[in-house]
C-alpha cells in the first residue's frame, strides 16, 4: 500500500485501470490506454494495476468489476467508474484535473 501511496501523491492526474488479466477485454483496453497515453503525454500518468495479483489494494477499495477505472491527483479520489471507456472519454476526463 505504501507504494500506492506515493503512486497516488501526484500533482499530474493519474488515471488508474483496475483490471484482470483473465479479462477478456484486457487486450482491447491496452490500445485504449496507450491511445491515453499517447494524447496527454507528461501531463497525466496512466497505470494498469491487476487486482488478482494486487488482491489486498482491490479489496481495500472495494474494487469488484473489471475493468475499473479511477483518477486521482494529490491522493484524492476525482473519479470512479466501472466498465469499459473509450479513449476519447478518458481523455477528456484526465484533462480536467490537469
Amino acid at each position: 500500500m505504501t507504494k500506492f501511496g506515493e503512486l497516488i501523491k501526484s500533482n499530474a492526474p493519474t488515471l488508474i485501470d483496475f483490471y484482470s488479466g483473465k479479462d477478456k477485454e484486457f487486450d482491447g483496453i491496452h490500445s485504449v490506454l496507450r491511445d491515453v497515453a499517447e494524447a496527454l503525454g507528461d501531463n497525466a500518468r496512466i497505470v494498469k494495476i491487476d487486482i488478482l495479483k494486487n488482491d489486498s489494494l482491490a479489496t481495500a477499495l472495494r474494487i469488484k468489476g473489471n475493468t475499473t477505472f479511477i483518477i486521482y491527483k494529490k491522493g484524492e479520489m476525482k473519479w470512479r467508474q466501472t466498465g469499459m471507456q473509450d479513449a476519447n472519454t478518458l481523455i477528456s476526463l484526465v484533462k480536467q484535473y490537469i
